[in-house]
């Protein structure tokens, strides 16, 4: 779905204009343009914006895509799922007691919502890691 990158929760000004700046309009636009680790890293040589904040960025873009998740993003944002591994490792009754905890019974969603959030993170898992660093050792 196409978003202004304002939607995105924390994403400042400053960073909405660099990235504006290099042509990346919308969350779908970023989403492409981010979701593999070498495209960050020049993404991030371009822009001034540092590639784990490119990352936790190109995150919630996928986290977006999921369907009927973006009503209740926020709360599973505060619930420490935050990217497509993260959703797809919960239990699907745990998840949903945590969220009637958060909410109550009134407007939560149903347990079948949530199976079929966890059940698109692995389709919608499109955002390569980060390659860890080099070591490179020091002669002494």
């Amino acid at each position: 779905m196409y978003r202004t990158l304002e939607y995105l929760p924390g994403i400042s000004d400053d960073d909405v204009g660099r990235l504006r700046a290099v042509g990346i309009r919308h969350t779908n636009q970023f989403l492409h343009r981010a979701s593999l680790d070498i495209d960050r890293r020049r993404l991030s040589r371009r822009t001034g914006i540092t590639t784990n904040r490119l990352l936790e960025f190109v995150n919630q873009c996928t986290m977006l895509e999921v369907s009927g998740m973006d009503r209740w993003l926020p709360l599973v944002r505060r619930l420490g799922i935050n990217s497509m591994p993260d959703l797809r490792a919960q239990d699907a009754k745990t998840l949903h007691a945590r969220l009637l905890e958060a909410i109550g019974l009134a407007g939560a969603p149903s347990i079948s919502d949530v199976q079929y959030w966890i059940s698109q993170a692995t389709a919608l898992d499109i955002v390569e890691p980060p390659e860890p660093e080099k070591v490179v050792p020091v002669i002494t």
